[in-house]
């Protein structure tokens, strides 16, 4: 291969995984074979390849990774000072994905945060110099953690632009009235100007930064249109004198930056309201904690505490870190965190979270998890995560604001040249034009998306449901069936054992004897209600697990099975006289399990699992929703079906195998369902991340809850229809946004071309239109799930 110039553009790419110069061999066969490399060179020793050419980063990155390799990356969530409308999220993001190294960036207007990927290596100080070449600018972390920074300087920007424009908005009422109220031409120019050129200059700087790159913002408009009525109004004053005071138009262009600047500082609270979601979360945290030293409780910082300390906590303080109770019992206040209304009573070896309150009682807690690792930092990311995801509809968004601009900026100047054309005068024709710049409005399209996602996402947040990502949020529309894991989903997750059948010739207590040495050790919920039903006894040796069927061992120098139904059809072994108490026990809904041994069976075990208190009331909210229920278990058929008809669930798939819930799902789909599966379990993760929608329970497994759309904080069932409502309303509000915001551009565009708009009428409505938007948004946070009086 030639060797490449060296104008070509260089990348230094990290690649892990290679121990050998062969290694750097594969690696640099694999990046010469991208498309747009012009070269590549690899180090394994410093674990890093230089590459020239044009290739995309991600195409490089997929390429090591075929090669069995990887290309470690890092993530950033920066803030991002300047944005004003949907054409400035288009603008940054091509900025920044320009930045070589970088892999993917994701822009929200409504938080004015940019979420980036990139290969290890890359610097933030180049992120933030591409901002600055584009016009914008990286906000810090301590300024983006401000409360509210700028809003006092906004605030007082506001006020003084309403002193300055009261006089012309004192007049334009008189006018209807023959009442002439409003102010000479020169103190018009005096009170315009400032207006215009100093409260407004934000507007021209920022759409000078826009065109010296090559694109437009809505601050073109604004700065054009503005500019262009006061220009006209100077020219007529200066050429006819003060007389001409109302044929002048500098209270266009003083009110129209006026109600832009309201617009401004309205949409900035109602951002603010939108992402109060996140900011209530990280303000439950406490500052500081009492730790226990020497056998003394001192005060430390929250932030000092690590794993393994004992805090105390008293009555009406909030938990500093998550972690374990080791002493004192008391009612904690879970609602903030998980929607629970009720105080839910912990005892030692409860778990706690941080941010939660101690109600009535002393507790001695050891420290479980800190920072970034408790449930609360979790929570917040992943509310975080999900209001920067972007919908699919924002594509149209995006590929809409990229042409925005430009198409305005055309409409006004055949407006413009048509009224000259038609014989109109030049005043005419020009403020026609002006009212066309003035109401083209970007900023609501920027903001129909994301202020929906945010208020969305937020309230659901509140109820104890996280979103994780806008697809959860389209996926939930289409669901015709939702699946319940049984055990743990709709049951407690705690059966006791409820009967003991003994073959004949067996006694009660040496069948129990049997089973509690068998489970002894096991924590297999029945194995811990067996256990608990026979207390200490010997465990079994050469104890083995038979998967998905029970367990085995031998006690007494006797091979002992116990298992399910499958265990005792596969076993061969006679149930004898116990078929019928098996029957009657499955009628019930009882578990079944059996004490075999040879082809003999010792004993029938019945176990009961109370279905939770909301599984009825989830299954009829779904059913009123239209939406069809199943359930998957591993009981037998008459034992799965009792639990099912006590709850009102239409379909039963029963005597699953863990991995067999797959199957189900599958099957379900075949017959043209769309499924949403909801479950706990390490076993229910594949079904999952099957279903059209997951649902994971939050007291379940790590795992179930990452391959989930949506996890339900606490496990109540009845949260579950409670969730694809709030999914359903926060799509429906995007939705609406939109129409929102393309109306009001498809009304007020042609009305302006007509003349039919003056431009201080345009700006009013442009102003509104955001705030429209935002305030449509926010009506998401009166959502409550049905039977939460908070």
């Amino acid at each position: 291969m030639p060797e490449a110039p060296l104008s070509e553009p260089r990348l230094l790419l990290p690649v892990e995984g290679m121990t050998c110069a062969a290694c750097a061999l594969r690696v640099r066969r694999a990046l010469t074979a991208v498309p747009g490399v012009a070269s590549a060179e690899v180090n394994p020793a410093s674990g890093q390849a230089e590459v020239r050419g044009t290739a995309p980063v991600g195409d490089l990155a997929v390429a090591v990774a075929k090669a069995g390799y990887r290309v470690p990356e890092v993530t950033f969530d920066l803030g991002v000072g300047g944005m004003t409308c949907a054409s400035c999220v288009k603008r940054v993001e091509k900025a920044l994905s320009r930045v070589p190294g970088v892999l993917e960036v994701s822009v929200n207007l409504a938080t004015e945060r940019a979420h980036l990927r990139a290969v290890a290596g890359t610097e933030e100080a180049a992120l933030a110099a591409a901002l600055t070449r584009a016009g914008y600018h990286l906000v810090a972390a301590s300024e983006a953690a401000a409360e509210d920074p700028g809003a006092s300087r906004e605030k007082r920007d506001l006020l003084l632009a309403a002193a300055l424009t009261a006089p012309f908005l004192v007049g334009m009422v008189g006018l209807p009235f023959g009442r002439d109220w409003m102010p000479g031409g020169w103190w018009q120019a005096v009170l315009a100007t400032p207006v215009v050129f100093v409260l407004g200059a934000r507007f021209w700087r920022a759409g000078w930064a826009a065109a010296r790159a090559g694109t437009g913002n809505m601050d073109q408009l604004v700065a054009i249109g503005t500019g262009a009525a006061w220009g006209l109004s100077m020219w007529l004053l200066l050429r006819h004198g003060a007389a001409h005071a109302h044929h002048l138009y500098f209270e266009a262009a003083a009110v129209v930056v006026f109600f832009v600047l309201l617009g401004k500082w309205l949409e900035a609270r109602a951002k603010r309201a939108t992402g109060a979601a996140i900011r209530a979360l990280l303000g439950l945290a406490p500052r500081t904690a009492r730790r226990i030293e020497d056998g003394a409780e001192r005060e430390v910082p929250a932030a000092a505490l690590v794993v393994g300390d004992l805090v105390v906590v008293r009555p009406g303080e909030r938990i500093p870190a998550d972690g374990e109770v080791r002493e004192g019992r008391s009612g904690v206040d879970e609602s903030a965190l998980t929607g629970e209304s009720r105080a839910v009573e912990k005892e030692p070896g409860a778990k706690v979270a941080t941010g939660t309150i101690a109600l009535d009682g002393r507790l001695v807690i050891e420290v479980r998890a800190v920072g970034g690792e408790t449930m609360l930092a979790r929570v917040a990311a992943l509310v975080a995560a999900a209001q920067a995801s972007r919908a699919p509809v924002q594509k149209l968004v995006d590929r809409v604001s990229a042409i925005f601009v430009p198409v305005v900026l055309a409409i006004a100047a055949v407006t413009l040249a048509g009224w000259l054309l038609a014989g109109a005068d030049a005043e005419t024709a020009i403020i026609t034009a002006v009212s066309v710049l003035v109401i083209a409005c970007p900023c609501a399209l920027g903001l129909a998306t994301p202020a929906a996602i945010m208020a969305g996402t937020g309230t659901a947040a509140r109820a104890g449901i996280l979103v994780r990502d806008v697809d959860a949020i389209e996926r939930a529309q289409g669901v015709t069936l939702v699946a319940f894991d049984k055990t743990g989903t709709l049951t407690e997750g705690k059966p006791r054992l409820a009967a003991l059948h003994p073959a004949e010739g067996v006694t009660e207590g040496d069948a129990l004897r049997l089973a509690g040495a068998l489970q002894a050790g096991s924590e297999h919920p029945l194995a811990r209600a067996v256990v608990a039903a026979s207390g200490a006894v010997a465990p079994a040796a050469n104890f083995r697990a038979l998967p998905g069927r029970g367990v085995e061992g031998v006690v007494d120098g006797r091979r002992i099975a116990l298992g399910s139904p499958r265990l005792l059809a596969e076993s061969g072994a006679d149930a004898g006289a116990l078929v019928a108490a098996a029957e009657a026990e499955a009628a019930q809904g009882r578990s079944l399990a059996w004490l075999i041994e040879g082809d003999r069976a010792l004993a029938l075990l019945a176990f009961e699992d109370a279905p939770k208190p909301g599984a009825a009331a989830a299954v009829a909210g779904l059913r009123a929703m239209g939406i069809r229920t199943a359930m998957l278990s591993g009981d037998i058929r008459a034992a799965a079906e009792g639990v099912a008809a006590q709850l009102g669930i239409d379909t039963v798939a029963a005597e699953v195998l863990p991995d067999g819930k797959v199957d189900a799902v599958a099957a379900w789909q075949a017959e043209g369902a769309r499924v949403a599966m909801v479950g706990d379990g390490v076993n229910d993760a594949p079904a999952l991340a099957k279903a059209e929608l997951g649902i994971a329970m939050g007291t379940g497994t790590d795992v179930a809850i990452e391959a989930a759309g949506i996890t339900l904080l606490r496990g109540d069932p009845a949260l579950v229809p409670a969730a694809i409502e709030v999914a359903r309303r926060t799509h429906a509000k995007i939705r609406q946004n939109l129409v929102w915001a393309f109306g009001y551009n498809v009304v007020g565009l042609p009305l302006a071309a007509l003349g039919m708009l003056s431009p201080v009428v345009a700006g009013a409505a442009m102003a509104a239109s955001s705030v429209s938007v935002l305030t449509s948004a926010l009506l998401l946070a009166r959502w409550r799930p049905k039977g939460d009086a908070r």
